[in-house]
């Protein structure tokens, strides 16, 4: 009966259910650690990556943009003092003179003239820029105002090989938009042949007229006979 009647220990008043507790919070503990530290090293590792992407992109904008600069640098070789030299003359013979392209490269490469190699010559015409019809018509223009040349003379005188050399169609686009009085010019040629050499009327609209002189048509010609004093 002794044993028995002996009282059993509350539960929780045994000490081997407060060690297994004791473990359970403990383990709780670190499963939450982890998985705390597990949280920060994945974002550590998303803005690593991010970082990477970053500066990878930035090296290979830098790169490209070497390539660009050593391309250009390929594209565009130095030109030497002769060959500036022949451009900027060109310009002036362009710009002054409203010479042709032809005309202005006989120039440079003349004798008498510029004296340039034609390598240099070539290359201030090839870098040449211009708007070469509009040059045909100042200077029609100025045989028109200044020598009352014939339509068809300015033309000829144009497209001369001694002459302006302009391109037949540049030299045709002057005279289509030259605006003059041609009825005049004949009159003012026929006064120019009776006071300095004394002509005929008849040898004046004869010379008016011919192909190997001031080639006006025969209706300004007889204009100008019919208008001489």
């Amino acid at each position: 009966m002794g044993s028995k009647d002996k009282k059993k220990k509350p539960f929780y008043k045994k000490w081997w259910v407060w060690l297994i507790a004791i473990i359970f919070i403990a383990a709780v503990g670190t499963s939450g650690d982890n998985e705390d530290s597990q949280a920060v090293d994945s974002a550590d590792v998303k803005e690593t990556s991010v970082d990477t992407e970053k500066k990878e992109q930035a090296k290979e904008e830098t790169t490209a943009e070497e390539v660009t600069e050593e391309e250009a640098k390929t594209e565009e070789p130095s030109v030497s003092r002769e060959f500036s030299s022949a451009l900027k003359k060109a310009e002036q013979y362009a710009k002054s003179m409203s010479m042709s392209k032809s005309a202005i490269y006989d120039q440079l490469v003349s004798d008498y003239g510029e004296q340039f190699p034609a390598d240099a010559a070539q290359y201030a015409i090839d870098h040449l820029e211009f708007d070469w019809k509009a040059n045909a018509l100042k200077k029609a223009e100025s045989y028109a105002d200044s020598m009352h040349m014939s339509k068809n003379a300015i033309y000829d005188q144009l497209i001369s090989e001694y002459g302006e050399k302009f391109t037949s169609e540049e030299a045709q686009y002057a005279i289509d938009h030259l605006d003059y009085d041609w009825k005049a010019n004949a009159l003012k040629k026929a006064e120019s042949y009776a006071d300095s050499m004394n002509m005929s009327k008849n040898a004046i609209y004869d010379q008016l007229i011919s192909e190997y002189g001031e080639k006006f048509t025969p209706e300004e010609a007889q204009y100008a006979i019919d208008h001489l004093e």
